[in-house]
C-alpha cells in the first residue's frame, strides 16, 4: 500500500505518480487518512511539477469515484451541460439553459456560488425572491422532464466529487489553485459525474480571466477537454475573451435583470453573442438540428422556460428583484473616446460593494454591484456618468471607486474629429473539440 510520503517525494522530484497511488491518495484524503497538511504539500509539488495526462486523468476518475455518479440516461431527451471558468458579467447561463430547454435539449446545469471577484450562478439566482438552489435528483429528473421547462440550475449533492469539494478548499487557502491540471480536474470531475451526455466549455483568456494569457487558457481548454473523451463525454470548449465585462452589469440582481433582457429579445450584444455561440455549440452535441436559438428568443419560448424554471425552484419570476440601498456614480473627466475598461477593476470594484464574498459561507449583498453606461468604443464626454456603483455598506463605496477609475481609459478624439481605434477583437477567440 502506498504511503503518503512516499508519494509527495514521487512527485516533488518529478517522477509520475502511478494509477494505485493516486487511487489511494485521493481516497484516503477524502477519509481523513491524509492529513491536510500532507495533501497541501502534495498540491504544491504538483503545482511545481505539473502532471502528465495519464496523471490527470486517473486523478479526475479518483475525484469522480469518491462520491456517486448521476444518471440521466433514462430521461429519454439528449442532454447537455456548459461550464464557463468565471469571469465579470457572466451571466451568460441565466439565458442560455432556458434557451437551450427551449431548443430540444435537457440542460441539467450544476453551479456554484461566487469567491473574490467572480461572481457565482447561484448567488445570482438567489436574488430573486424564493428561488432555492439546493434540489434532489428526483426533483432534478422531474424539471428535466416537464415538456414545459427542461432545464435545472442548481447546487452539486453533497455526494458528488466530496474529494473535490474537499481539496479545493484547501487549494484555495495554500496558493495552489492556479495548477492547470488541479484546475481541469475539479473542473471536470464535477461535470462529469454530473451526468449530462456531453459538455460545452466556456474558458475565459484575459485581464478578468483565472488564465490572463491565450497559452495558458489553450492548454487548460485542450486538458479539459481530453479528460471528457478520455470518460466517453463529448465536449467542446470555446475559448472567449474577458478582458472587458461580459455586457453592462456585474452584480447578482443586476445581472439577473440584464438576463431577462435577452430572454425578453434584447440585451447587450455581446452578451446576445456568447449566448447564442454556446447555444448552437451544445445543440450540435445534443444532435439536434434545424433549431435556431435565435428564433427562440424572438418568439418568446426562451422566456417562458425561464418562467417555468424559476417557478419549479420555488422563485416568482414577476416578484421584484432586490436593489441597493445606496448609489454613487463615477463620471468621465475628460471628453474623448472610452478605449479601456478593465474586466478585472469592474469584478473587484463590484466584490468590495457586497456582490462577492471573501471567504466560503460569507453572504453576499443581492442588490450590489457595478452598472456600466458606457463601453470602450464609444465616446463620453466630462461629467458623463460611466457607472454607478450599488451597495447596501456605502463605507465600502471609495475603496470600490478607486479600483474602478483605476479601470478607466479615456483617449481624446483626433483632431480631425475621428475616434481612436479601439480594435475590434473577437469575442470567441478559439474552439478547441476532441
Amino acid at each position: 500500500m502506498p504511503d503518503i510520503v512516499s508519494v509527495i517525494r514521487h512527485k516533488r522530484d518529478g517522477l509520475e505518480l502511478t494509477g494505485a497511488e493516486i487511487d489511494w491518495v485521493i481516497r484516503a484524503f477524502t477519509h481523513d487518512i491524509v492529513a491536510d497538511e500532507q495533501m497541501a504539500a502534495l498540491a504544491m509539488a504538483i503545482w511545481f511539477r505539473g502532471m502528465t495526462r495519464a496523471e490527470t486523468a486517473r486523478w479526475t476518475t479518483a475525484m469522480i469515484d469518491s462520491g456517486r455518479r448521476l444518471d440521466f440516461t433514462g430521461l429519454g431527451l439528449p442532454t447537455v451541460d456548459k461550464h464557463s471558468t468565471g469571469g465579470v458579467g457572466d451571466k451568460i447561463t441565466l439565458p442560455l439553459a432556458p434557451l437551450v430547454a427551449a431548443c430540444g435539449a435537457a440542460v441539467p446545469q450544476l453551479s456554484g456560488r461566487g469567491l473574490g471577484y467572480a461572481g457565482g450562478t447561484l448567488d445570482k439566482l438567489e436574488s430573486i425572491p424564493g428561488w432555492r438552489a439546493d434540489l434532489g435528483t428526483v426533483e432534478m429528473a422531474e424539471i428535466l422532464t416537464d415538456p414545459a421547462i427542461g432545464a435545472v440550475v442548481c447546487a452539486p449533492t453533497e455526494d458528488l466529487a466530496p474529494a473535490d469539494r474537499k481539496l479545493y478548499a484547501l487549494r484555495d487557502v495554500t496558493g495552489t489553485v492556479e495548477s492547470i491540471p488541479l484546475i481541469a480536474s475539479s473542473i471536470m470531475s464535477k461535470k462529469i459525474a454530473e451526468g449530462a451526455g456531453a459538455l460545452v466549455l466556456d474558458v475565459k483568456v484575459g485581464s478578468g480571466a483565472y488564465m490572463t494569457e491565450l497559452g495558458e487558457a489553450r492548454e487548460l481548454a485542450r486538458t479539459m477537454v481530453e479528460l471528457g473523451s478520455d470518460e466517453g463525454l463529448p465536449t467542446v470548449a470555446l475559448i472567449t475573451r474577458m478582458d472587458t465585462p461580459l455586457g453592462r452589469t456585474a452584480g447578482n440582481a443586476l445581472e439577473v435583470r440584464e438576463a431577462v433582457e435577452v430572454l425578453a429579445g434584447g440585451g447587450p450584444p455581446d452578451v446576445v453573442e456568447l449566448t447564442l455561440a454556446l447555444a448552437r455549440e451544445m445543440l450540435a452535441l445534443a444532435g439536434i438540428d434545424g433549431v435556431d436559438p435565435a428564433e427562440r428568443l424572438k418568439d418568446g419560448s426562451a422566456m417562458d422556460r425561464w418562467r417555468a424554471m424559476i417557478a419549479a425552484q420555488g422563485g416568482d419570476p414577476d416578484a421584484a428583484l432586490p436593489t441597493a440601498a445606496y448609489t454613487e456614480t463615477l463620471r468621465a473627466d475628460s471628453d474623448g473616446i472610452l478605449t479601456g475598461l478593465d474586466a478585472m477593476a469592474v469584478g473587484v470594484a463590484a466584490w468590495r460593494l457586497g456582490a462577492g464574498r471573501e471567504r466560503q459561507g460569507q453572504a453576499v449583498q443581492a442588490g450590489a454591484g457595478v452598472e456600466l453606461h458606457a463601453k470602450p468604443g464609444e465616446a463620453v464626454r466630462a461629467g458623463q456618468v460611466l457607472a454607478t456603483l450599488h451597495t447596501d455598506t456605502p463605507e465600502k463605496i471609495p475603496a470600490a471607486l478607486t479600483t474602478l477609475q483605476g479601470g478607466v481609459r479615456i483617449s481624446a478624439e483626433a483632431s480631425d474629429g475621428g475616434a481612436p481605434a479601439v480594435p475590434a477583437r473577437p469575442l470567441v477567440v478559439e474552439r478547441i473539440s476532441g
